[in-house]
């Protein structure tokens, strides 16, 4: 059997290409999810991807694909979320998928609020200021532990 990844991708993530093309780049939802396709191909590895602007549907996937036996691991980028989320953390820990926490900025580097992430004590590993090549790097990370 294939392993599976979910990549969740949070809130505003929907307008990449249109939102602060200065700090996320000139790529296009659309354009990420053809990579991470393509990627998926590349890794011989299933993936489905999910985009929420909202907490509650975010948190529902991550119990859905558990409950329902459909992902060996997850790639999550939580956006807004990463600050914020308490309640992301908890499904994450609950679930106890393995999980890579991505970011297409340098979270580290941006506004002090941006610098703490409460995913990340869930995540095995954090993948920040790669682009979307980060992505790949997280897929590559999970196949490769699966």
């Amino acid at each position: 059997m294939s392993k599976r990844i979910l990549v969740i991708n949070g809130p505003n993530l929907n307008l990449l290409g249109i939102r602060e093309p200065s700090v996320y780049g000139t790529g296009t939802y659309a354009d990420l999810q053809s990579r991470i396709y393509g990627w998926a191909d590349e890794l011989g590895v299933q993936v489905e991807m999910f985009q929420s602007n909202h907490e509650g549907s975010i948190i529902d996937k991550i119990h859905e694909v558990f409950l329902q036996d459909e992902a060996d691991g997850i790639v999550i980028n939580p956006a807004g979320y990463t600050h914020t989320s308490v309640a992301i953390l908890d499904a994450l820990k609950a679930v106890k998928l393995p999980t890579v926490e991505v970011h297409i900025s340098d979270i580290s580097t941006r506004e002090d609020f941006r610098k703490f992430s409460y995913i990340s004590l869930a995540a095995e590993k954090t993948i920040c200021g790669k682009g979307f090549d980060g992505y790949r790097e997280a897929m590559e990370y999970l196949a490769s532990k699966l």
